[in-house]
């Protein structure tokens, strides 16, 4: 049997090692990316939780640019880190001999086009897959809509139990595959629904563009954001624009009480609670119950997506610095679901 053993313990607790990363400190800046402030929100409160994330909207809105931008406000990896990535892009072959401990956050993009083993791994002598080449760092999928169904299908079980077991006659492989999902798509074929003044598409032809992505699927998505067109007298404007070190800034402020939180304990992102976990630290009152109470109910929500509502919620309230989640950190985690509503209930 051949594995990646992943060490989860204390791992979270080592000292960051900053990364001499050109990516990370200026090249690629969210100050480059024109409005879709409620968008950069969006970004923060998924990195600072490693939270699934699905950006949705027509072409040329920046989707693409903020995706490739959210690398530069995670924080660095830890020592434990960078040793689990060097691994897996050793054992995958990316390694040259003469190259050192891997240095940044993984960030993979594969094509469309991809198969299913080469997403989550395997073959007649198994590799990692591109989730495991993502490990520890960000998986982008770009155009989700048009990888096929097939494929997508099999990321569930790898998303859900953060590694991918491959089978053969020979033996077993376990590969990690603790990522943070990121996902951009149009909302139909043409790629502007609902917007019926420019959308020619039908009813069906749309119902069958989304329906690729399934309800277990959206529902191991933490973040839904619908990405607008820009004014056009915010284009070319960055004055006042919220910068990649600003955004960091909150991420970094959200994780350091995630690390107070998780002490002692095996998950290092509030993204990875399960069961009792997430009773115990995203307890809600009573106003909230209710909330959460009506969201479910309105929106037809599975036990997963409460679940992960509640997490987006705890990521929320850390960002604001609050000890408990209040209807505020609340409703703005149901806001993230109501696309998925939107976008997949009204057909």
């Amino acid at each position: 049997m051949i594995s990646i053993v992943v060490n989860r313990e204390n791992a979270f607790f080592e000292p960051f090692s900053e990364p001499e990363s050109e990516n990370r400190r200026g090249t690629l800046d969210f100050s480059d990316v024109f409005g879709q402030e409620s968008v950069k929100r969006a970004s923060v409160v998924a990195a600072s939780g490693m939270h699934g994330f699905l950006m949705i909207g027509p072409p040329g809105t920046g989707k693409t640019l903020m995706a490739r931008r959210i690398p530069s406000i995670l924080p660095p990896l830890s020592e434990s880190e960078r040793i689990e990535c060097t691994k897996i892009a050793s054992v995958a072959g990316l390694l040259s001999p003469t190259e050192g401990l891997v240095s940044e956050r993984p960030f993979r993009s594969p094509h469309h086009t991809v198969s299913s083993n080469g997403l989550v791994g395997g073959g007649t002598n198994p590799r990692p897959g591109e989730m495991s080449l993502a490990h520890n760092g960000v998986l982008f999928l770009d155009e989700l809509a048009e990888f096929r169904k097939s494929t997508l299908e099999v990321m569930r079980q790898p998303l859900e139990d953060r590694k991918v077991v491959i089978s053969r006659v020979n033996g077993s492989y376990t590969f990690p595959t603790s990522v943070m999902l990121v996902a951009a798509m149009n909302p139909c074929r043409c790629g502007y629904y609902p917007d019926r003044n420019r959308c020619k598409c039908t009813d069906a032809e749309v119902r069958a563009y989304l329906s690729k992505l399934s309800k277990p699927l959206l529902d191991r998505i933490d973040l839904i954001a619908e990405v607008p067109r820009v004014p056009i007298e915010k284009i070319g404007k960055t004055d006042g624009s919220v910068s990649s070190d600003d955004m960091r800034a909150l991420v970094m402020k959200a994780l350091e009480r995630q690390k107070a939180r998780f002490r002692g304990d095996t998950i290092r992102f509030n993204s990875e609670l399960t069961g009792r976990g997430i009773a115990r630290h995203c307890a809600l009152d009573e106003p909230c119950r209710e909330l959460l109470k009506d969201a479910f109910d309105r929106f037809s929500l599975s036990v997963r997506a409460r679940d992960r509502i509640l997490k987006v919620a705890r990521t929320i309230a850390d960002i604001e610095g609050a000890e408990n989640i209040g209807e505020i950190h609340l409703s703005e985690a149901i806001s993230y679901r109501s696309m998925n509503r939107k976008f997949w209930g009204e057909l």
